[in-house]
C-alpha cells in the first residue's frame, strides 16, 4: 500500500478499556501507520463476533470461542490477545429474599460472591434454576460457562445492560 491510497480498513473493537490500550497507539496516530487508515468501528463484542462471521470488517476484535467460526475469513494476528486470571468473565447472582447481602456494587445492588471454599458442585448447584444473562452465543463467557454447567437456561442480553 502507498500513501496515496484512499482504502480505508474497518477496524472492530470494543469500548472496553482493554481494547482501547491496544488500539490507542492506532486511533491518536502515536506510531507510524505507513500510510495505512482505519476506521474504528467501536461495538460490543458480541455484535463483532457476528460481523466477522458474516465477513464484514477487515480487522476485528472477536471473542476465542467465535474464531472457530471465522477461519475461513480471518487469520490470527501475532498480538493483541486479551485474557487473563481473575479478569472475566464473571458469574454473579442477585441476592434472593431472606440471604445476608454479601457485597454491594457501586450501583447499590447486592451481589453474591461464589469464593474459593465453595466447590464446583455447590457453584452449579446454585445456579441450576436459574436463567443466566450471557452476553452472546459467540462469547468467551458463554462457552466457559457450557463447559462448566453443561446445558443450563439463558438469555442473551447485551454487555452493557447485563446489570439492568
Amino acid at each position: 500500500m502507498t500513501k496515496n491510497s484512499t482504502e480505508i480498513f474497518t477496524l472492530g473493537h470494543s469500548p472496553d478499556p482493554d481494547d482501547a490500550f491496544m488500539f490507542y497507539a492506532i486511533a491518536k496516530n502515536k506510531i507510524n501507520l505507513r500510510g495505512y487508515r482505519f476506521e474504528h468501528r467501536l461495538e460490543d463484542i458480541q455484535t463483532l463476533n457476528e460481523r466477522a462471521r458474516r465477513g464484514e470488517l477487515h480487522i476485528s476484535a472477536i471473542s476465542v470461542h467465535a474464531y472457530a467460526y471465522v477461519t475461513d475469513k480471518y487469520a490470527l494476528l501475532a498480538c493483541g490477545a486479551s485474557m487473563g486470571d481473575g479478569y472475566g468473565p464473571l458469574v454473579v447472582r442477585k441476592r434472593q429474599d431472606g440471604e445476608t447481602a454479601k457485597r454491594r456494587n457501586s450501583s447499590g445492588s447486592t451481589l453474591q460472591r461464589f469464593n474459593a471454599s465453595m466447590s464446583d458442585d455447590d457453584i452449579r448447584e446454585l445456579l441450576h434454576d436459574c436463567t443466566i444473562a450471557v452476553p452472546g452465543k459467540l462469547t468467551s463467557a458463554f462457552l466457559a460457562l457450557q463447559l462448566f454447567l453443561g446445558e443450563f437456561d439463558f438469555t442473551v442480553v447485551p454487555f452493557d445492560r447485563i446489570f439492568d
